[in-house]
């Protein structure tokens, strides 16, 4: 008989995803239907999207406050930023109105800032129901756990009722054990889809994306895939720009609350002709925007793992990094981690010269980028295919909990 199992996430497919759902979606699409069925409760956000609809292997039930067509700055925003504090409390009612009715064997809390409160909620009141938590937090844990302190018990249950709790990061498997989890966190990062980020594309389509976006071929590409948010430290990478040569640029696909400040901090240094905002990129496309650039870089003040990071490497980009967080499980540079095989540059946070240090090492030894980005891609290829993570997420996870 299958087992049933209800998902927690503040959103879910088609609008307003972030790593986090695109981990759901890739996993659950490849975990086995004749041994599982998913069910998941997230914000609806927009009205124009139905209640409940089948996405995949996936049943969607939406819940909270709605507009029209909202966007993604639209959700910090009234009233739809209420939405975050409202699904505390309305997505342990909704799941046990639909427990009446589907009778799950257990709930997956995606995040535990996000929906540990409701899954605990869940487990206290069905305690025959398993509890997994996935940690996949990139903000520190010491914000987060300031933000929850309105919650209090309710958020410290949170990571000491799951029966069992992974991790994407040993980072994160470390405030687990912080917050009280008495057993080993199961370390399963997320992955990439890696046929489409190693696809290969001609001179000519490259180029003419460069083209397209307004780049010469003497032009040397910085790109980072982000949200514009303070900890992914884009305005780092806007200050190192004063310290490189001219031809040297800054591509930014995405979007976030500090789009403002940053076009704001890019005219005061008068590098405004050299930051480039593109907003958000198609999934479809981003393999061939990104092999259109030269460096991938994003210094992040904290970090849960960053799946960009290792989309990047996938490409065959050289990568630039702080190694905060779950950054440290990947990225090794050769100065800091004699020990290891180098697969990218590690910089400081909050050091915009160190930054620039870091890519003029990169434009003046093309030979050493060959052999850093080919080792990268073949890490990333052996450890971070969502293939390899959804196996062992069935075989780690699921299956010891519930066959």
């Amino acid at each position: 008989m299958k087992k049933k199992i209800l998902i927690f996430s503040l959103a879910y497919f088609p609008k307003h995803v972030g790593g986090a759902e695109v981990a759901l979606q890739e996993i659950t699409n490849r975990i086995s239907s004749e041994k599982f069925e998913f069910h998941l409760v997230c914000n609806r956000f927009d009205s124009t999207l139905p209640k409940t609809e089948q996405i995949g292997n996936v049943t969607v039930h939406r819940i909270g406050i709605t507009t029209k067509n909202p966007t993604m700055a639209d959700l910090r925003k009234w009233p739809l930023h209420l939405n975050k504090i409202i699904f505390q409390f309305l997505a342990f009612y909704k799941a046990k109105q639909l427990h009446k009715t589907e009778k799950f064997d257990g709930v997956w809390a995606m995040m535990a800032h996000a929906t540990g409160v409701p899954a605990q909620k869940f487990k206290r009141a069905f305690p025959d129901a398993k509890y997994i938590l996935t940690l996949q937090e990139g903000d520190p844990p010491e914000y987060i756990e300031k933000k929850m302190r309105l919650f209090g018990k309710a958020f410290d249950r949170a990571f000491t009722t799951p029966d069992t709790i992974q991790v994407i990061s040993s980072f994160l498997g470390n405030w687990a054990k912080q917050k009280g989890y008495n057993r080993e966190p199961v370390l399963i990062p997320n992955a990439v889809n890696t046929k489409h980020f190693t696809q290969c594309y001609t001179p000519e389509e490259i180029s003419s994306v460069r083209t397209e976006l307004g780049f010469s071929k003497d032009d040397v590409l910085l790109v980072t895939t982000s949200r514009l948010v303070t900890k992914n430290a884009i305005d780092d990478v806007i200050s190192s720009l004063v310290h490189l040569p001219e031809n040297v640029k800054f591509v930014v696909f995405g979007t976030g609350p500090d789009n403002d400040m940053l076009k704001a901090l890019a005219a005061k240094l008068n590098v405004s002709d050299r930051v480039l905002f593109f907003g958000q990129i198609e999934h479809s496309v981003m393999p061939l925007y990104l092999k259109a650039c030269n460096i991938f870089i994003r210094p992040s003040r904290s970090e849960g793992m960053g799946n960009s990071f290792v989309e990047a490497m996938a490409a065959g980009l050289p990568v630039i990094a702080t190694q905060e967080g779950g950054i440290a499980d990947f990225l090794f540079d050769e100065e800091v981690n004699p020990d290891q095989d180098t697969t990218g540059w590690a910089v400081p946070k909050d050091n915009p010269k160190e930054i620039s240090k870091a890519v003029m090492k990169i434009l003046s030894n093309p030979e050493k980028v060959d052999k850093v980005t080919i080792y990268a891609k073949t890490m990333v290829m052996k450890k971070y295919d969502w293939d390899i993570i959804a196996g062992d997420m069935e075989g780690k996870i699921f299956s010891p909990l519930f066959d």
